[in-house]
């Protein structure tokens, strides 16, 4: 059992399909959902605000929570009956809702990894996490 290098860390980050996203609500506490990811450089994250998954609302919780206190982490993880094949990334930092350029760099690094997302439309929005510390371990 071992903590991963920070270069490690990126590795699986590049490689997960998904994680969770923890953000924080209004009374401080935490508001987890599950999401997809691109990696977009050494430092951030985006997460997409789709029309691709069933929602009730466009004006997602996540986003409101990130407006209002950025602070937020994104956990990905690999479980296996192997125990010995078992790890996780951690990954804490600010996020943001992107616009203009950056989002459309976003838009265009989510459809490069995602096949849904490379239909018109189906990424309308998203946020980047700005990665202060990412951390992991494996056994």
């Amino acid at each position: 059992m071992a903590s991963l290098a920070p270069d490690e860390c990126w590795a699986k980050l590049r490689e997960a399909q998904h994680g969770v996203l923890a953000t924080l609500q209004a009374d401080g506490s935490p508001h987890l959902v599950p999401v997809v990811f691109a990696v977009l450089d050494q430092r951030s994250l985006a997460i997409p605000v789709d029309t691709v998954k069933a929602k009730r609302s466009t004006g997602l919780q996540r986003v409101a929570n990130v407006v209002a206190d950025p602070r937020v982490s994104v956990l990905v993880e690999h479980y296996d009956e192997d125990w010995s094949a078992l790890w996780w990334v951690r990954a804490d930092g600010a996020a943001r809702v992107l616009e203009g350029a950056d989002l459309a760099a976003a838009i265009d690094a989510l459809a490069a990894r995602f096949v849904v997302y490379r239909q018109p439309g189906a990424v309308t929005g998203a946020l980047a996490v700005d990665l202060a510390r990412i951390t992991g371990w494996h056994a």
